[in-house]
């Protein structure tokens, strides 16, 4: 798990002097920061038959921007056989109480993910340490089981 979340960051931190470079949007105090990944098993396949793809779930930091992640553990090219998002598609995914508005992606070097917006632009953030309290306080309140899942 450690060597894919470097990849990640590693990627977003390139497109950040790439891509990104001189946008606006960019908060100088910021920078790239995998928050809380962990490991969770969701159920993808056809009604009948599920098959469990784990993925990984956490709140990525960037300079211009804060998205919890649906990463799965190993890259996957095809979203679809993955039980992801095509890239550009939309759905709501819960999280405990919470739903999130997931988009599909698609980076080469981590292949297919989704991510929800939390926060963007992130000139609300003093600095760094407050970012990333944060996203831990996002993903404590995510994280929570329900009333019906707490009985359960």
């Amino acid at each position: 798990m450690a060597d894919r979340l470097e990849v990640l960051e590693a990627t977003f931190r390139r497109i950040a002097t790439t891509r990104m470079r001189g946008v606006p949007v960019l908060h100088a105090g910021l920078s790239v920061q995998a928050v809380g990944f962990v490991r969770e098993p969701v159920a993808v396949g056809s009604k009948s038959a599920s098959v469990a793809l784990p993925m990984l779930m956490g709140v990525l930091v960037t300079p211009w921007f804060m998205n919890v992640l649906r990463l799965p553990v190993t890259p996957v090219a095809d979203a679809a056989a993955a039980g992801l998002l095509p890239v550009g598609a939309t759905a709501v995914r819960r999280y405990g109480a919470h739903p999130l508005d997931f988009l599909g992606a698609h980076e080469p070097s981590i292949g297919a993910f989704e991510q929800a917006s939390l926060f963007s632009p992130m000139f609300g953030f003093a600095d760094q340490p407050a970012a990333v309290a944060t996203a831990r306080e996002v993903l404590r309140l995510l994280r929570q089981p329900t009333t019906a899942e707490a009985c359960a």
